[in-house]
């Protein structure tokens, strides 16, 4: 039997509306949107495109959105300083930084010089931390992890006392998802193995897997023959493996392979993920929300 799909264009959808509705109620009842700002270092066409999809998505909903656009010259110092003018800005819910940065520019200085109160990605240690006690502590997970929880709890997998394997020990997917699945709540009370490049006979962990996460950035790593019948399989890797022309618009356009091997994985798993159109979808939708969150937590109505 084939699997069910686990489509994140249909989830995001979904959840997009719902914060639509939620925002339009706040405004009616406080006179307040959420506010977002994207701080754009250069004009790296990656992440103008990816700036842009997040402006998109935020006026979508109705958020209060500022893009800010900065030569690619400013200085670590002038950087800092307009992350402190937006930390005190009370329009302003979440702040985010466009990475990758200028090499002259510390990253992780940067980063870590958000309000945690405003960081919508959930990068900030303080973040990491409330993440990792878990609970009522939790403020702002991660997004693509968030996202891949919701796509599981909205498939309707069962995740209490499952078994659920990560393939990657990333800090931006592998840590983070891990962790939420562990804890106690919706959607998680699992019991979790990391796996990585160092691990021993991998292919026998994915095997044990009720939900397997796959976030390896390798294309086709985990064969058909790793996964349990009727597993729930999450492919989290999206790999650039050539190009083709469009039939649509005769243009090239990138083939994008996931870490699972799909089509032979779909005739043995309980539910899959595609790519694209699986996991990519929700990070952003998971972003907007941790926006609302945040001026949600500032009304006192979280």
């Amino acid at each position: 039997m084939t699997a069910k799909l686990i489509k994140g264009t249909e989830i995001r959808e979904q959840i997009l509306e719902e914060i639509t509705t939620e925002v339009a109620q706040i405004k009616a009842k406080h006179g307040v949107v959420p506010g977002l700002v994207t701080i754009l270092v250069g004009a790296n066409p990656a992440s103008i495109s990816y700036v842009t999809l997040k402006i998109q998505t935020a006026h979508r909903v109705g958020f209060h959105e500022v893009q800010d656009n900065q030569d690619a010259t400013i200085s670590e110092e002038d950087l800092l300083a307009l992350i402190d003018k937006y930390n005190k800005d009370d329009s302003i819910n979440g702040i985010l930084v466009q990475l990758p940065l200028p090499k002259h520019v510390d990253e992780k200085k940067v980063l870590n010089a958000i309000d945690p109160d405003k960081d919508v990605d959930g990068f900030h240690p303080v973040n990491v931390g409330r993440l990792m006690i878990g609970g009522k502590e939790v403020k702002f997970p991660p997004c693509t992890p968030a996202g891949i929880q919701e796509m599981i709890v909205r498939a309707g997998v069962e995740t209490k006392g499952a078994e659920v394997v990560v393939v990657g020990r990333s800090n931006i997917v592998g840590k983070p998802i891990a962790n939420m699945m562990v804890q106690k709540g919706k959607g998680a009370n699992s019991t979790v193995t990391i796996v990585h490049t160092g691990t021993k006979d991998l292919a026998a962990h994915c095997k044990r897997a009720d939900i397997l996460i796959v976030a390896a950035g390798v294309p086709g790593l985990v064969k058909p023959e790793w996964i349990k019948p009727g597993a729930c399989v999450i492919d989290v890797g999206v790999n650039r493996v050539g190009e083709t022309v469009s039939e649509k618009t005769g243009k090239k356009v990138a083939v994008l392979r996931g870490d699972v091997d799909f089509d032979a994985a779909k005739e043995i798993a309980g539910y899959i993920t595609p790519v694209p159109g699986g996991v990519g979808p929700m990070t952003i939708t998971m972003l907007m929300l941790n926006t609302l969150k945040s001026l949600k937590f500032k009304l006192g109505i979280a």
